[in-house]
């Protein structure tokens, strides 16, 4: 396979990414053969993949837009995936600084290419496993003001850490840096309402990549949020949260993903 000239040497371009097949779900550009066949085999298996990531993505603008209104002008955003249309620092103010953060190189080589020249923003290449590097980074540090409210944004990411990593402890422990009156805006793949053929089907074609698929229901999900207070209409399937008034919102379990935003009251 031929190697384009912005993936970095230490990149396996033979192995499907889940940043890439993301991006291909989106309708980007940043992805190889084999990860458009890896997500091709997740749309035959589960027709609604690439809804599932538009649903998910527009989930991320509205809770985005909602907390600018709100005087939010940090943003963590925590397993950012490859630069597309629509990312955080486009739909934020312009005053807003903006730190992202993934664990795919490839993500943030793209990410690092976009943003160049841009001071209100940065980007590090981290492990949500690792919530006390994240928080202690430099170049993070720098940007953000720990002392002042910061959304931390970890959308589409935890369904990709095992529950042996304790996904619950990992968002505590970054909680634990916050700051009162911040918020968190998490997404994550659910398997509430599909059949066990989909189930398996779904599992099988992420068993191909770097980060198998561990999908979650809402019971599980919400003491995720403790400590935040978890604001209306609560953790709903992601089409359901504050929809604009044009979109469609008909089955939206279809969409998989169950989405929230809880804000971080005093200590």
């Amino acid at each position: 396979m031929h190697r384009p000239e912005w993936a970095p040497e230490t990149i396996d371009i033979e192995r499907p990414s889940v940043a890439r097949m993301y991006d291909y779900y989106l309708g980007g550009s940043h992805n190889f053969a084999v990860d458009r066949s890896a997500a091709q085999a997740m749309i035959a298996a589960v027709p609604e993949a690439p809804l599932m990531a538009q649903a998910n993505r527009a989930f991320m603008r509205r809770a985005v837009r909602y907390l600018a209104a709100r005087g939010v002008r940090q943003f963590l955003d925590i397993g950012s995936g490859i630069p597309t249309v629509g990312n955080v620092h486009e739909i934020a103010p312009p005053d807003a600084r903006v730190a992202y953060v993934d664990i795919d190189p490839i993500a943030v080589a793209h990410a690092r290419e976009i943003l160049a020249g841009n001071d209100r923003t940065v980007v590090v290449q981290a492990d949500l496993r690792e919530p006390e590097r994240i928080v202690r980074d430099p170049g993070i540090r720098a940007l953000l003001d720990f002392d002042a409210p910061i959304a931390v944004l970890i959308v589409a990411v935890t369904h990709f850490i095992p529950d042996s990593d304790d996904p619950a402890g990992l968002i505590a422990r970054l909680r634990d840096a916050l700051a009162p009156g911040s918020y968190l805006v998490l997404s994550q793949a659910s398997d509430e309402g599909r059949t066990e053929e989909e189930r398996a089907e779904g599992r099988a074609v992420y068993q191909q990549t770097d980060n198998p698929l561990s999908a979650r229901d809402r019971a599980t999900l919400l003491p995720w949020f403790d400590g935040f207070e978890l604001l209306d209409p609560g953790l709903v399937w992601v089409p359901l949260w504050r929809p604009d008034p044009t979109d469609d919102t008909e089955d939206a379990e279809r969409v998989v993903f169950l989405g929230g935003v809880g804000r971080l009251g005093p200590a």
